[in-house]
């Protein structure tokens, strides 16, 4: 007979086999959320004229994927209710439903156990042990008042124009929207009316930097206040992200500054405004403020990188994440310059990380690739077009090509399921599909020809 330990340590074991796993847990709470909301957008209170299951799932998932894709006009489509409806979605996609969850139990003062605070950790992609609690309420409170300075900032231009009900209604809804990288808008071009307008401009393109920066990233300027004391990560995320926003902005000015149908028929300082604009948006906020599909195919193809690489971790946006693009190409530029190890700023990169980062380029990709192939069968569109609309539901960036809105509904369908691999990142869907094997076993290296 055993003795008592082993055999409590024996119930231990099989009792923990029985949970599930970080990653379903987050895959099931999403779907607990999308489904239900669903269901709401189909009532007549929500819809003007009524929604099918298919096109309010899209829709509910373009929401809490804070994608922004649309297969009906929000401002026109949708109630004031069901307007509300996709702004908690929003909020609740944009700070992470395991976020929320912490703020409820809190509210409800109910304990937060060990296991939710590795859920939240997980989502926020922290590796190191911290307050779950003091950190979620440092997030709630950065998002409601960036959001809260971008209404007002929103409402000196909308309020005069609509009136003081409807103007804070629209000035709130964008201001959610921009913040949380969703891209939905009340304007049925977005914000192509504007596309002149600093005010409206910068504030948009303001409030989702910040929000595509990263919550840790911005508490860690805000702690810091020193470039040279930030960590690595939040190093790595200003420096990314001040060279593509730079590198996209001069690609779209040389472009489309002789497109009449986009940059050509603008003064030279909104040729400027807008070029900015639209290489920030890029990166998986959704707005635009020239029409997408007027664009030239080199320049849908720089939207498309852009697309691709996203925002920042633990943020509102989208993309494989900025932090991984720099990473391969540090460990490239090493590989180039026969460095064994990958270094930057003063810091060597741990293997683990350059594998991680590979995993998550080559996944991504080849689900990419999965995807078009599938809707290249499914819908009669041109091949550029149904790459440039798939990127964008995986970058949950949101802006369209146009073929969204003529999309069948085994293609909505594709898209619904890459906008929340995209959402939740394709490692937690491979996670969730794959269980970890440890071995110590150690096998001889061989050489093999590459390249």
């Amino acid at each position: 007979m055993l003795p008592s330990g082993e055999k409590r340590t024996y119930t231990l074991q099989k009792n923990n086999s029985k949970r599930l796993s970080e990653p379903l847990v987050i895959v099931l709470s999403f779907l607990a959320i999308l489904l239900p909301a669903s269901l709401l957008l189909m009532h007549p209170l929500d819809s003007v004229t009524g929604l099918s299951f298919i096109d309010a799932l899209f829709t509910a998932t373009s929401a809490i994927s804070v994608t922004g894709l649309g297969v009906v006009d929000t401002g026109t489509h949708f109630t004031v209710l069901g307007q509300c409806i996709l702004l908690v979605l929003i909020q609740i996609g944009g700070l992470g439903q395991m976020t929320i969850s912490i703020v409820l139990l809190h509210m409800l003062r109910l304990r937060v156990t060990l296991r939710q605070s590795l859920l939240v950790r997980e989502e926020l992609g922290q590796t190191k042990p911290m307050n779950m609690q003091t950190l979620v309420k440092r997030i709630i409170f950065f998002a409601l008042l960036a959001e809260l300075i971008g209404t007002l900032l929103f409402a000196i231009r909308w309020v005069p124009e609509f009136g003081w009900q409807r103007g804070l209604f629209i000035s709130f809804f964008h201001a959610v929207s921009a913040f949380n990288n969703a891209g939905f808008s009340l304007f049925s071009d977005s914000l192509s009316h504007y596309v002149g307008d600093p005010l409206v401009v910068l504030t948009a393109a303001s409030l989702f930097i910040i929000g595509g920066l990263g919550f840790v990233v911005v508490l860690d300027i805000i702690k810091v206040k020193n470039f040279s004391s930030l960590k690595l990560h939040s190093k790595l995320m200003l420096v990314g992200t001040f060279f593509l926003l730079l590198i996209g902005m001069f690609l779209f000015f040389f472009l489309e500054s002789h497109n009449p149908n986009t940059l050509g028929g603008l003064e030279h300082s909104d040729k400027l405004l807008a070029a900015f604009f639209q290489s920030a948006t890029a990166r998986t906020a959704g707005f635009n403020t020239v029409e997408i599909s007027a664009l030239s195919n080199a320049s849908m193809l720089v939207m498309m990188c852009l697309m691709f690489i996203g925002a920042g971790t633990t943020s509102t946006g989208g993309g494989i994440k900025v932090t991984t693009f720099v990473t391969v190409a540090l460990a490239t530029k090493a590989f180039l310059g026969r460095r064994k190890d990958v270094v930057v700023f003063g810091r060597t990169l741990p293997k683990q990380v350059l594998w991680r980062s590979l995993a998550i380029v080559t996944i991504s990709a080849m689900f990419l690739l999965l995807a078009m192939f599938i809707l290249l069968i499914t819908e009669q569109a041109p091949f550029l077009v149904v790459m440039f609309e798939t990127v964008s539901a995986f970058a949950t960036t949101g802006v369209s090509a146009g073929l969204t809105s003529t999309l069948s509904d085994t293609g909505k369908f594709v898209l619904i399921v890459v906008m929340i691999v995209g959402r939740l990142g394709p490692l937690t869907l491979v996670f969730l599909m794959t269980a970890p094997k440890t071995t110590k076993l150690r096998y001889p290296d061989e050489e093999i020809n590459t390249g």
